[in-house]
This record gives structure tokens, sequence and C-alpha cells, in this order.
């Protein structure tokens, strides 16, 4: 059963052809199209990418990715069939690169739902469990290996995170007069990292999930500079994933295998939220420490949590609004 209550919407969602300013609320300017880069020669795309230090999508010409896959268009202009035979391209690819059967889908949000997420300071340990979990599910690189959640130990008494340690070794945990703080992407209500991205390539959701376009990610890493919470990743290299740890449940929004050159982040697991289901990091946990739901629902555990729990947000000066709350149980 699910989690929480709410309508399904239809599948395929009619997708304006011309996508929304985000930051403005006006449509996109033709200038600001990708494929404007192109037409105005590559060499001036290359004196560009020196100038902003944006060469990946250059690079990935070079790496293996076609030039479909280059060109394609913005996920908001893409019409279903359109959108269908990317997603069967992809597949394609993975079984080309990676020797894996997977299938990805355009999995769409619920009417009625903003996810919020919570977790219990009191009872996270410090096991990283959901570190493990979010590598398995989101289909992150192993070599090196990225990670979306960093789990900071803390001096007890303290919120400073600049005395954290996101290093630390202990055959044990927790260790004595410490505690844990695992940060991830915050899900802000007013998100910098969206108002910064020169081609649109990153946006909120309705219901409330930041999400990346990743095939219209140019890799400039604005929005990593504009995050407070340090909470994105650049994929430097073609992810290394041996075929049989691939998780074959993929979203285009979420998990699927990420090009090179581009940056990527936490999605609450939207392929699996937006049926349903917890996201990795939680149904892993082994203390209970995270809570997950729609905050619009009244019953919902996160909703009571929200109206009779001490919660705060990291940072709550920078403005962000984070739908990612902490809280002690004293």
């Amino acid at each position: 059963e699910p989690f929480f209550r709410a309508d399904r919407r239809a599948q395929r969602r009619a997708r304006p052809m011309t996508p929304p300013n985000h930051s403005t609320g006006e449509a996109m300017e033709p200038g600001l199209q990708r494929r404007s880069f192109l037409k105005a020669g590559m060499g001036t795309m290359a004196a560009l990418a020196a100038l902003a230090g944006i060469a990946a999508p250059l690079r990935s010409l070079t790496s293996g990715v076609s030039m479909d896959a280059f060109l394609q268009q913005h996920y908001k202009r893409l019409t279903p069939d359109l959108l269908d035979q990317i997603l069967r391209r992809i597949e394609n690819e993975i079984a080309r690169d990676y020797g894996a059967k997977v299938a990805v889908r355009d999995i769409q949000p619920m009417d009625g739902v903003q996810f919020g997420y919570a977790l219990n300071l009191t009872r996270c340990n410090g096991n990283r469990k959901c570190v493990e979990a979010c590598v398995q599910e989101n289909n992150q690189t192993r070599d090196p290996q990225m990670q979306y959640i960093r789990v900071l130990e803390m001096p007890s008494g303290s919120l400073d995170v600049e005395k954290s340690d996101l290093y630390y070794d202990h055959d044990l945990v927790p260790a004595k007069d410490k505690y844990y703080l695992p940060v991830q992407c915050q899900q802000c209500q007013n998100p910098p990292c969206t108002k910064v991205c020169p081609v649109e390539a990153t946006w909120t959701e309705p219901d409330g999930i930041t999400v990346i376009d990743y095939n219209w990610c140019i890799g400039c890493r604005y929005c990593m500079a504009a995050c407070p919470y340090e909470a994105r990743r650049f994929n430097w290299q073609k992810a290394e994933i041996p075929p049989e740890e691939i998780n074959p449940n993929m979203g285009y929004l979420s998990n699927r295998i990420r090009p090179a050159g581009v940056v990527e982040k936490c999605t609450y697991c939207l392929h699996r939220t937006r049926e349903g289901k917890y996201p990795a990091c939680m149904e892993v946990c082994p203390t209970g420490a995270r809570v997950f739901g729609n905050m619009l629902d009244p019953e919902s555990e996160i909703n009571y949590i929200l109206k009779n729990k001490r919660v705060y947000v990291l940072k709550e000066d920078a403005g962000t609004v984070p739908r990612f709350f902490y809280y002690f149980d004293v």
C-alpha cells in the first residue's frame, strides 16, 4: 500500500512546447536553448566553454555520447512519442555499454503531494547504511565512488558543522560524546541552484523535488557553487558500475546512469517515491531515524513531526526554505 494518500496523475501529461523560465515565470527565450550554442559554431562554443569552465559538453562528443543525445531537446519540450524514443535509446545504450538490461521510465508527480523528509538525530548512530543504499539505488559510479549523502560526526552539544568530521573511521558507532548529522539535497522551496543555471537544466517539480535534465546540463557547475549544502556532485567521467550491481529500475529524471560531464544529485528516489514507496536511504535505516511522506496529508507521519516536534533546518539564514528537517527526541 502507498504510504501516503494521493491521486495518480495521468502518466503522460501534456508538456508545453515552450518551457517556463523558472526564475521569472516567463517563457524560455530562444537564446537560452542549448542548441543555439551549436548554431553559433563550434569555435564560439569552445571559447565560451573555456571562459566559463564548461568544456564538458564538448568532451562528451568524444567520450561515447551520441549526437542524438547531445542535440536532444529540453525535457519539457519533448512530445510523448519523442520521449519514448529517448527512453528506448538510453536503454539500448546502457545494454551496449554495460551489458545490463534495464527499464527507463518517465514517472510523473502525483496531485496533492508535497514530499518532506525528517531526520531524528537522537536515533541516527552514524552507521552510513543510508549512504550505501543510496549509491546502489541511484546507480552512482563506484570508482571513485560518488555519494549523495554525507554523514557528519558532530561534537555533542554543537550545531557548528565546521567542527564536524566527514571522514570518521570507528570500529563501533556511535562514538562517545558524538552525534551524527546526515546531509543531502534539502529539496528547497527557494532553491538557489535553479536560479543560476544558464540553460535551465534544473528546476523544481510540483511535488517539491528539484530535478536535473542530465542531457541538457552543460556541466558549468554554477549550481554546485550556489548550493549552501554541498549537495550536488559533478560527474567527471563515465560511470564505473559492474553490470551485476546496476539497478535496472530507472527514472529519466532520477537514477538512470548519467553521462560524463554533468552535475547530479539526490532526487528523493522519485522513481520509487512517486509510486508510493520509501526512499532507499529510509528503507534501509536500521535505527528508524528517517521519516518521509506527504506534507499535505494531515494524517502522515511527517506532518505529525512538523506539528509536534521541535524541528530545525540547516542554514536557515540562507533563506532556501528546505523540505528536509532535523529534530531530537528531547
